[in-house]
C-alpha cells in the first residue's frame, strides 16, 4: 500500500501557488513497537501554514522544504502497536499533508474524539484548533461584558464565524467585517450576528471607519483582529477607552507586505489592551473550550459551514482559494 504526500517543494515570493508543492507517493511503512497507523479522512487548511512556508522569523520554525507539509488531519486508526489506541479509534491530530500517518502517537499530537454527536470534521473546525482559538481570544482578552461590543474581522472564516457566536452567547453585540454582500448575508442571517460590514464597499480607512461608527453606534469595545492593515485602522479609530484587542491574524501582510499601523497613538490615547497570541500555548484553555464547542455543536447552538475539496491532490488549489477568502466557513480537503 502507498501513502500519498504532498512536501513543500519551494518557497513562495509573494503571493504563493500550486508550484510551490510536490505530489509524491511511499510505501506506507507497517507500525513498529509504540506507534499507530492512521488513515486520514479530513485535512485541514488554515492560514497559519501560509506563514510557515515562509523562512522570515515568525513564532514557529519554517516548514522544511521537501518535508510533508503541516497540517491538522482527521482520521481513523487503521493499525496500532501503542498503548491506549485501538483499531476504529477515531482521532484528531498534526498527521500533515498525507494520507496517512505512521508514528508514535504523542509526535502526531493524536487525541481521540466521539463522533457520536459531533461530526469528525467539526474536530477539525468549531470543535478544533480554530474553536479554540476563537473561544481563547474572546475569553481570556476580550472578556466582553454583557452589552458590550465586540468586533471580528474575517467573521465568515473558520475562526471569525465562531467569535461573534460566542459574543452572542456571552450577551455582547456582535459585529462582523466581511467581504462581499454574501459573506454578510451569511454572517448576519445564519450565524446571528447583529451587524456586519463589507469592507469590498468602503474604498479607505475613513470610508470604512465611518461604516463601524454606523454599525456601532456605542464604539467597539473588543475587537478580534484576524486581517490587519486597514482593516485595523478602521477599527482602532472607533476603539472605546481601555478597549481590548485580541490579535489572532495578520492576514493583509502574509505575503510579505509591510502593514503599518496608520495612527499607533490610538493605542495610548484610548489605553488599549492588545495583546497577541497562539492557541497552542495556551493548553489550560483546551478543556473547558471544547466542552463549550462540542456540546454547542451537539445541539446545534453553534452553526457552521464547511468548504470541502476531495482527494489530496486538490489541497494546494483549494489552500490558495482559503487563503483568497473564495468561499465561507472552514476549508478541508476530503481524503477518504
Amino acid at each position: 500500500m502507498m501513502n500519498q504526500q504532498l512536501v513543500l517543494a519551494s518557497r513562495p515570493t509573494g503571493a504563493p501557488s500550486v508550484d510551490n508543492f510536490a505530489l509524491r507517493e511511499v510505501p506506507l511503512a507497517e507500525p513498529a513497537e509504540g506507534q499507530v497507523v492512521v488513515r486520514h479522512h479530513f485535512l485541514s487548511l488554515d492560514p497559519y501554514m501560509r506563514g510557515r512556508m515562509s523562512d522570515a522569523k515568525s513564532y514557529a520554525a519554517p516548514q522544511p522544504l521537501g518535508e510533508v507539509m503541516i497540517g491538522g488531519t482527521a482520521g481513523e486508526v487503521v493499525a496500532s502497536r501503542a498503548a491506549g489506541f485501538a483499531v476504529g479509534d477515531r482521532v484528531v491530530g498534526m498527521g500533515g499533508w498525507q494520507t496517512h500517518f505512521v508514528g508514535e502517537p504523542a509526535r502526531g499530537m493524536w487525541r481521540k474524539v466521539d463522533t457520536t454527536r459531533v461530526p469528525l470534521s467539526a474536530y477539525l473546525g468549531p470543535v478544533g484548533m480554530p474553536g479554540v482559538t476563537a473561544w481563547y481570544g474572546l475569553e481570556r482578552i476580550i472578556a466582553p461584558k454583557a452589552g458590550q461590543t465586540v468586533v471580528v474581522s474575517s467573521a465568515a472564516g473558520a475562526v471569525g464565524s465562531v467569535v461573534g457566536q460566542l459574543a452572542k452567547r456571552r450577551g455582547a453585540r456582535a459585529v462582523g467585517i466581511a467581504g462581499g454582500p454574501a459573506k454578510c448575508a451569511y454572517v448576519v442571517d445564519e450565524l446571528g450576528f447583529d451587524a456586519c460590514v463589507d469592507y469590498k464597499a468602503h474604498a479607505d480607512v475613513r470610508a470604512l471607519a465611518t461604516a463601524l461608527k454606523a454599525a456601532c453606534p456605542a464604539g467597539i469595545d473588543g475587537d478580534f483582529e484576524n486581517v490587519g492593515g486597514v482593516i485595523l485602522d478602521a477599527v482602532l479609530a472607533r476603539m472605546n477607552p481601555f478597549g481590548r484587542i485580541a490579535m489572532c491574524g495578520m492576514i493583509a501582510g502574509y505575503d510579505g507586505v509591510p502593514i503599518p499601523l496608520a495612527a499607533p497613538q490610538l493605542i495610548l490615547t484610548s489605553r488599549l489592551r492588545v495583546e497577541g497570541f497562539i492557541v497552542s500555548e495556551h493548553p489550560e484553555a483546551w478543556p473547558p473550550a471544547l466542552a463549550e464547542l462540542g456540546a454547542a455543536v451537539a445541539d446545534g447552538t453553534l452553526r457552521y459551514r464547511e468548504a470541502i475539496a476531495d482527494g489530496l491532490a486538490a489541497a494546494p488549489a483549494a489552500f490558495l482559494a482559503m487563503l483568497r477568502g473564495d468561499q465561507l466557513g472552514k476549508h478541508l480537503v476530503r481524503l477518504a
